[in-house]
This record gives structure tokens, C-alpha cells and sequence, in this order.
């Protein structure tokens, strides 16, 4: 399920971002690289656990307990600190799998990467290149959102960046451990949850609403490992 979560950030918030951004001092990406990744990801990020990247992420991290979109389709349990990176002149980061398991900085615990997010912080039209590209068993989709915008694919995925060829491509990313683990069973609920609201805005029968309602809640209290 690849899911576009749109104006997570304000363009306030973004201005801001972009802003210290252009300042910070940024590293090789392949500081938090897996093996796998290693081999083909040249792009820079800034240093985890940095003061900028803590201020930022928690603005994201803010921004998205408030998003009711995202709540609905990610499920979250827990939410990897969100890290940022920054691709021009040719980077790209090639064709990979995330981690499966991360470790979260600082805490000694281990967090389970259910769910793939990037959250696009610079215009499409301001640099050429720089394809969210992630391949299901439908093909290999294009994302390239507004600044501002956020999508959420499975950690499951084999997922890369086309190369920037034309100005820089700024983002931040990160991991969900979902509620529920299951990708098929996330998107039941969340295709679920999603016609509810639809229902609920259309004035639809309120018994059949109740009880789809009570079906989507019995369904979570079954799938879900907290």
C-alpha cells in the first residue's frame, strides 16, 4: 500500500526548514547505511542526533500526530526520530530493501520498520531527477511530490532515487513500526476506515454506520500487537 499523506508541514514550516537546511553542515549518507545500501547510496544527511536534525524532526514528528491521514494509515506504534537528507550533482541512492529492524538512537530499543516514509521538503520543479521509485507487483511507481507532501510505502519494498541531475532535492525520512504488522491487514483497515469517513460525510445510515464502525474496532482489537 503506497499512500500520499499531503501538507504535513505548512509552508511556514517548510520556508523555516529549507532555511537552516541550506546552512547545516551535512555528511556521506553512507554513515547510517546497511550493508546493502552501502553499495549504492551516495547522497549526504545530516548527522544523526544532531541538534538541527532533533529540532526539525520533532517539528515533523508534531506535525504528523496531528495528521488524522496518516494516524489512520500508518497505525503507529512507534516512530523512528526523523533524519534528512540531501541529494544534488548526481546522487542517487540505488535499488534497495530497508532494514528490517533499527535501533533507535539513544534508547537501547529496537524498533520494527513496518512502513517506508519520505517526506518531500523542496518544489519538483526546483531540481530534475530525484524519483521516489517503488517497485510492488504492479511495477515500479514514480513519486515526486510538493514540498510539504509525505508517502508512505511498505519497508518491504525494493525502493531508489534517481539520480538529481539539476538543483538539490531535500527530504526527510524515516520508519514506522506499525500497530499492526501486517501490510494486508493495514490496508483492510485502512480502506475501511477510509469508506466510514466517506459515509459519515454523506449523512449514511447511522446503524449501518455503528456497525461498520464496530466492525473496523473488532477487527483492529484482533490484529493488533501492542
Amino acid at each position: 500500500m503506497i499512500v500520499q499523506i499531503p501538507a504535513v508541514l505548512s509552508a511556514d514550516q517548510l520556508q523555516a526548514a529549507r532555511h537552516a537546511l541550506d546552512q547545516a553542515p551535512w555528511v556521506d549518507g553512507l554513515a547510517t547505511a546497511g550493508h546493502q545500501g552501502a553499495q549504492v547510496k551516495r547522497n549526504r544527511q545530516l548527522a544523526e542526533g544532531s541538534a538541527l536534525a532533533r529540532e526539525l524532526g520533532d517539528i515533523v514528528l508534531a506535525a504528523l500526530e496531528r495528521h488524522p491521514l496518516f494516524i489512520s494509515a500508518a497505525l503507529p506504534a512507534e516512530v523512528y526520530p526523523p533524519m534528512f537528507n540531501r541529494y544534488e550533482g548526481g546522487e542517487t541512492f540505488g535499488a534497495h530493501v530497508d532494514n528490517a529492524v533499527r535501533l533507535v538512537p539513544g534508547t537501547g530499543r529496537k524498533l520494527r520498520t513496518d512502513i517506508s516514509a519520505t517526506l518531500f521538503l523542496t518544489e519538483p520543479d526546483s531540481y530534475d531527477g530525484g524519483e521516489l521509485l517503488i517497485e510492488d507487483t504492479y511495477g515500479a511507481h514514480s513519486v515526486k511530490l510538493a514540498a510539504g507532501d509525505l508517502v508512505l510505502y511498505p519497508s518491504t519494498s525494493l525502493h531508489r532515487v534517481e539520480p538529481v541531475t539539476r538543483g538539490a532535492r531535500l527530504a526527510s525520512f524515516f520508519w514506522v513500526q506499525s500497530m499492526v504488522a501486517d501490510e494486508g491487514e493495514r490496508s483492510l483497515l485502512f480502506d475501511l476506515d477510509t469508506a466510514i469517513q466517506r459515509l459519515n460525510q454523506t449523512g449514511a445510515d447511522e446503524a449501518a454506520l455503528l456497525q461498520l464502525t464496530g466492525c473496523y474496532h473488532n477487527l483492529l482489537r484482533r490484529w493488533i500487537k501492542v
